[in-house]
């Protein structure tokens, strides 16, 4: 009999600690919760238990009651950044999360070049180390992982910025938050779920691939690796749909490097993918990225800038911007540039100007706005140019003339104020030209304001 009243005694417990009120690893101590927002907080319980949350920041209580499927989500209202603050939720058991900042959150998302951090030899991270102390900004580093369906979890903590984990977060990531931090005064947090050599298939709902023909097919050409996933949203079930219930200020992002085999899809793909992400999220947030960096792609000398060129026909859907960094390599035939604070700072200006509203920046690259044939010359105007473009050691380089044959033939280029004059001894009458229009070419041709001009062509 007592060995029947222990087994149930035991039973009884053991149900109750699995009704008891659980959260998802994002909602815990030291995270950082969205400013001047409508939040979410979620998890499991109990099927129809009634929990109770109160937070630091207001008095209002809010009460809701679990479904019959065992789940809950409160909505919340923040306020102006600011904390530390206590939440309070409470059931059959009771939660206390503590140290919570209300601020900015941002997710920090692509392949290895968003990845490296110091683990990977970094300087620039090495040397900033000693000065990461800083209770402003926390991390959420996501582990590497995939599943075949959406998930609701991930195994992850927040932990407050410090010298050690700062030595392992991306170093783009890190210095982004660094800078949004020191100009705006708000806390940061940020999301760290990328993953080297991914291609962004793996990143974009699997049914938005599988159900569009072309995508599908530049899918089946992607080369499976030992060392990451190749399949379609694998990485997006695992590392990005757990997070999607967490009101964010936006995304930054640098990848495309596995992508320029199959250039030809990769706008369809990345703009699909951004917009699959707003969708799960419910959300137009700002989504700022990376040019992928000249580099040696084999034998193949222009893949990389047709891949340069998608990206930069991404940029039509809204909200999102890009920074071109192809003045911020050190060695072409390393496919992860060093300059990883330079290419920071740009996103950081990015997002400062465009979500922040910080007046006074520089922040984009001037862009091929149209060309005119005058007579044996082609004149090139630009957008984005502030005052007047500059070349830096000599006369203009990487631009390409061509007449009616289409042979491209090295072009003079000179300079006058804001827009471009390009000619060909060799070219009687032009018909289009092209800049920086290979993979490894690294143009000397600035705005005056220290932006490299992006590349283009005037071909189709």
């Amino acid at each position: 009999m007592k060995k029947f009243i222990s087994l149930s005694l035991c039973i009884i417990v053991a149900a109750h600690l699995l009704a008891a009120v659980r959260l998802p690893s994002i909602i815990s101590s030291h995270m950082v919760l969205q400013q001047n927002a409508k939040v979410k907080l979620w998890g499991w319980s109990a099927p129809a238990e009634k929990i109770r949350i109160q937070v630091g920041w207001d008095t209002t209580t809010y009460d809701i009651t679990a479904s019959r499927g065992a789940r809950w989500v409160a909505e919340i209202k923040t306020p102006s950044a600011g904390g530390p603050y206590t939440i309070k939720i409470k059931a059959s058991n009771e939660i206390v999360l503590e140290d919570v900042l209300i601020g900015e959150v941002w997710v920090c998302g692509g392949q290895s070049n968003m990845e490296w951090s110091a683990d990977q030899g970094l300087k620039q991270s090495k040397e900033e180390s000693p000065n990461a102390t800083n209770k402003q900004i926390r991390f959420f580093y996501v582990p590497k992982s995939t599943a075949a369906t959406p998930q609701d979890d991930v195994h992850a903590k927040w932990v407050v910025c410090n010298p050690e984990d700062m030595l392992h977060f991306s170093a783009i990531g890190y210095f982004f938050g660094k800078q949004i931090n020191a100009t705006t005064g708000y806390p940061v947090g940020l999301i760290n779920s990328n993953w080297g050599g991914t291609p962004a298939e793996v990143w974009t709902p699997a049914e938005i691939v599988q159900n569009d023909h072309d995508l599908r097919k530049a899918a089946e050409k992607l080369n499976p690796s030992q060392w990451w996933p190749h399949a379609r949203g694998e990485a997006y079930n695992a590392m990005i749909h757990p997070l999607t219930n967490l009101e964010i200020a936006g995304v930054i992002w640098y990848q495309g490097e596995s992508n320029v085999g199959t250039h030809y899809a990769y706008q369809r793909l990345f703009t699909n993918m951004i917009d699959g992400w707003r969708k799960a999220w419910n959300k137009n947030f700002a989504f700022y990225f990376v040019q992928i960096a000249p580099y040696t792609y084999g034998d193949n000398h222009i893949n990389g800038a047709f891949l340069r060129e998608a990206q930069t026909k991404s940029t039509v859907l809204s909200k999102t911007g890009m920074v071109v960094v192809s003045d911020l390599v050190d060695n072409i035939k390393d496919i992860h540039p060093t300059l990883k604070k330079e290419v920071a700072a740009r996103l950081a200006n990015y997002a400062l100007a465009e979500t922040y509203q910080v007046k006074g920046l520089h922040y984009k690259s001037p862009q091929y706005s149209s060309h005119t044939v005058e007579k044996n010359k082609i004149r090139i105007q630009f957008d984005n140019v502030p005052t007047t473009l500059l070349s830096k050691g000599g006369e203009p380089t990487d631009f390409y003339v061509a007449g009616a044959d289409g042979v491209y033939v090295p072009a003079k280029a000179v300079i006058e104020g804001k827009s471009i004059v390009v000619s060909s001894r060799s070219v009687k009458e032009p018909v289009d030209v092209r800049f920086g229009f290979t993979n490894t070419a690294m143009p000397n041709l600035f705005s005056a304001e220290g932006l490299p001009v992006n590349l283009f062509r005037t071909d189709k």
